[in-house]
């Protein structure tokens, strides 16, 4: 079975992370990283949640990363798969994977971020296996 995003309705963003919806909408996807102790995370918040240190900063990630763990939804009206995927960058994200054979997914497989429009101008991240 394969599938795209499906079409429907999306709410806007809450715009606590406005950086990272800017970036989303610019096809980039950004993260957030501690100044004090180095690591990455997400979801973005203003305090580091390793140290609690509020000396953070947004760069753009690799947008690479592998599949940790993935469900696909085949009696929703539109069949999706929703995915945990551990980016390079050592952070996992939860999202859906689209653009291929759902059933020739397996974990561990390699993946890139692409971006869907929503309404008012955002960009969902998303992911899609990457060609091998």
């Amino acid at each position: 079975m394969t599938s795209t995003y499906p079409d429907h309705p999306v709410p806007v963003p809450a715009l606590d992370a406005e950086p990272f919806w800017d970036g989303t909408a610019a096809g980039k996807l950004l993260l957030k990283r501690c100044t004090d102790c180095g690591e990455t995370h997400y979801y973005p918040r203003a305090i580091c949640p390793h140290c609690f240190s509020s000396a953070t900063e947004w760069y753009e990630a690799s947008g690479k990363g592998s599949i940790y763990s993935f469900s696909i939804m085949r009696r929703a009206p539109v069949p999706y798969v929703i995915a945990y995927v551990r980016l390079e960058e050592g952070v996992t994200m939860m999202t859906n994977i689209i653009d291929c054979d759902f059933d020739a997914l397996a974990i561990d497989d390699a993946v890139e971020v692409v971006f869907h429009p929503i309404e008012g101008g955002f960009s969902l991240p998303l992911f899609t296996p990457l060609a091998v």
